[in-house]
């Protein structure tokens, strides 16, 4: 076979994870002490990067990091954690990634590639809502509505949901320059947070004949660096808002309010963004200084782009929790052994003082013993997550001890929590899957419902309320 052939499950034949960590700059940590082999990163310095360690379980097939629980094959983790590889600097498509990395691992030798030629970019002007026509959605007005039918059908979002959203979306048509067809599409306004402006729009098309999407992108002139679609339900100011969700499109954020407030009422007053797309620092720092006391919901995309995403944001977050510290001799190793963009409480263990090196060893003990007991098949599922809610509350405190320690500001400890589709790649996939879902269901009732039925009048139909006709006869007779 030639090595141009190969395919993700020649390289799951051929390689073992252990051989991935080790090719990532990983070591095995022999002092462990654990009962699986363990993988840890060492700094410049020589000591071993506390927080940075991978568990091999299941022969060198899987691994974990702590303290997550989801385990990685060869592919998945080169997907995960694509950062970690030289070859990552090269390559942006994941599935070349792994191509590259596996095949060095294998000494065969890289394809050849040609080099894209990217044109300069011509000076665009800035944007002026003022050059388009707007129609904008208004409950009551059900012959307006039916412009928006298009757009929201192909993509199961519902007529409650859209009211919810109707003050902050539009369509707007322009007129080509040559005086030719013009174009009407759905927008998302985009604004700078803490202004008024409209900056932009995020755009949608009509979708294709055959249901496919359309055109999406950002209308010409657009301030994509700072400018996001904010969708503030409550209609209060950015700065009382309690929870903020981030998503990649207006469609998502509309998708995830629709399969979550029956549930969760409180969507009903929550603010809700999309970055329309790569989310930028501009982006992240602007609505972050301006919703303090928020709780953040990261709900991009389940894939490796919006992984990559929510690790940016998060490391944003992680950055204003440090730029509250005042640097001491104390506390200067602890804080130059952080990783770029990490959390306060990803540095070198040895480096803190020994109460706290204590805490951490109780927390590690215990997400030890969790891991053993989950893996192990033979324990109690109750008693796997009393251990498990042990090793987190272990966690918060050895953390807040850390906080303390740096003296951080409360106040700069932005919470927040990552949120994933159930199924699907995107939220707007959750809702179209479950409403194929639904007819798929109501299909089959009916096709039970019709069978059922007894042909009494001799038409070749039968139908439901014969077979009650049936019934009613029947009782008669009696």
């Amino acid at each position: 076979m030639s090595s141009n052939d190969m395919t993700y499950q020649d390289y799951l034949d051929r390689i073992n994870i252990q051989e991935v960590l080790l090719h990532a700059g990983y070591t095995l940590n022999r002092r462990d002490g654990m009962r699986y082999p363990s993988f840890v990163r060492i700094g410049s310095d020589g000591c071993r990067i506390h927080g940075d360690k991978f568990i091999v379980t299941q022969n060198g097939n899987t691994c974990f990091r702590p303290p997550e629980q989801k385990s990685y094959n060869v592919i998945s983790l080169i997907k995960s954690f694509p950062g970690m590889f030289k070859e990552h600097v090269g390559s942006s498509n994941p599935d070349h990634l792994v191509n590259e990395v596996c095949r060095n691992i294998l000494n065969i030798p890289s394809e050849e590639r040609q080099g894209r030629i990217i044109e300069p970019r011509k000076e665009q002007k800035s944007f002026d809502l003022n050059n388009y026509t707007i129609h904008a959605f208004r409950k009551y007005d059900f012959e307006g509505i039916k412009k928006f039918y298009p757009f929201f059908i192909t993509r199961g979002i519902s007529l409650d949901t859209q009211k919810a959203f109707g003050a902050h979306f539009i369509l707007t048509t322009k007129e080509s320059l040559d005086g030719g067809k013009s174009h009407t599409n759905l927008s998302f306004p985009l604004y700078v947070p803490g202004n008024t402006n409209v900056v932009g729009l995020e755009e949608r098309g009509y979708p294709r004949l055959d249901g496919s999407s359309g055109y999406k992108g950002k209308a010409l002139g657009s301030n994509s660096s700072e400018g996001l679609w904010i969708a503030a339900l409550g209609k209060q100011d950015l700065s009382d808002a309690t929870d903020v969700y981030w998503f990649e499109s207006g469609y998502d954020a509309m998708s995830y309010y629709q399969l979550h407030v029956k549930d969760n009422p409180s969507l009903e007053k929550a603010v809700f963004v999309s970055t329309g797309g790569n989310p930028t620092v501009g982006q992240m720092q602007r609505m972050l200084a301006v919703t303090p006391s928020a709780r953040h919901h990261i709900c991009f995309d389940n894939d490796l782009a919006g992984r990559q995403f929510t690790e940016n944001l998060k490391g944003e977050i992680h950055r204003i929790a440090l730029s509250s510290v005042v640097v001491t001799p104390e506390r200067k190793p602890y804080l130059d052994s952080i990783p770029l963009s990490q959390d306060y409480a990803k540095g070198d263990i040895d480096t803190l003082p020994k109460p706290l090196q204590d805490k951490y060893a109780k927390y590690e003990s215990a997400w030890e013993e969790s891991m053993s007991m989950r893996q192990s098949h033979l324990c109690y599922e109750g008693d796997i997550r009393e251990q498990e809610d042990l090793t987190r509350k272990l966690y918060n405190e050895y953390k807040d001890s850390v906080r303390d320690f740096l003296g951080i500001d409360s106040r700069k400890v932005i919470p927040f929590v990552r949120e994933v589709p159930e199924r699907g790649k995107d939220w707007n996939d959750q809702v179209l899957l479950e409403r194929e879902d639904s007819l798929k269901a109501t299909e089959e009732e009916e096709t039970r419902s019709v069978a059922s039925g007894i042909d009494l009048d001799a038409d070749g139909e039968i139908e439901v309320n014969e077979s009650e006709e049936k019934k009613r006869v029947h009782f008669i007779k009696r």
